[in-house]
């Protein structure tokens, strides 16, 4: 599903020049559950923002669903996060104007899908993380543990292939954080999605397959 090999990303120049990523080679199986573990400035999120094509790496070779992507200009790394990659994110970041059901169809409607049909795939989504009882409700009406479910429903809706979360249970309380993680292992089980997760938190790191270690840059080691 996704591979990494001798992937190298830097920022700056001269004595300002920072390795955010050295000569990183991993490998994740389709259907997996995988963590990213290390310390702030190991380079997890520089990570993160390659594999999801938000980010493109000064050396190396990228591959989602065996489609070789580190080449890929703007508009088709746009397309391809559409197609194959949601993202759940620590913030959230759902838009405070709109509804839940309208937050979890805006990835549909950057695919050109009509009203009718982004509404009755946003409200499947909802139900399936338990939230059809607050489509109508905006976010500021919801909880951190309801505004996480509203945040991985809209990374579900479009069928990715790969979730990549960013510190999903950083924000919430013990109980929320325990139903997200909850969530996330049912979507990987039950739908078999392929899903990477940036953490700090050893407990969560522990509920996934294997997990991955990162510091200064360069993979430290794996556990299963």
């Amino acid at each position: 599903m996704l591979a990494l090999t001798g992937v190298t990303k830097t920022y700056g120049d001269g004595a300002g020049r920072v390795t955010a990523l050295d000569d990183v080679s991993l490998h994740v199986e389709a259907g997996g559950f995988v963590a990213v573990r290390g310390p702030s400035g190991s380079g997890k999120s520089t990570l993160l923002n390659i594999i999801g094509l938000l980010d493109k790496p000064d050396a190396g070779d990228v591959s989602l669903g065996g489609e070789r992507v580190v080449l890929a200009g703007r508009a088709e790394a746009a397309r391809l996060r559409n197609r194959l990659i949601g993202f759940v994110f620590q913030s959230f970041q759902l838009l405070p104007r709109l509804t839940a059901w309208e937050n979890v169809a805006l990835p549909l409607f950057h695919r050109g899908v009509g009203r009718d049909e982004r509404r009755a795939k946003a409200l499947a989504a909802l139900d399936k993380v338990g939230l059809s009882d607050r489509a109508a409700h905006r976010p500021d009406a919801l909880s951190g543990g309801q505004r996480q479910r509203v945040a991985l429903a809209r990374a579900l809706v479009g069928e990715p292939a790969l979730v990549l979360a960013d510190e999903p249970t950083g924000s919430l309380d013990s109980v929320s954080a325990a139903a997200a993680l909850n969530l996330l292992r049912d979507v990987n089980v039950r739908l078999g999605v392929t899903i990477v997760m940036v953490t700090h938190d050893r407990e969560a790191a522990a509920r996934c397959d294997r997990t991955i270690n990162i510091r200064d840059g360069r993979v430290a080691g794996e556990a299963a």
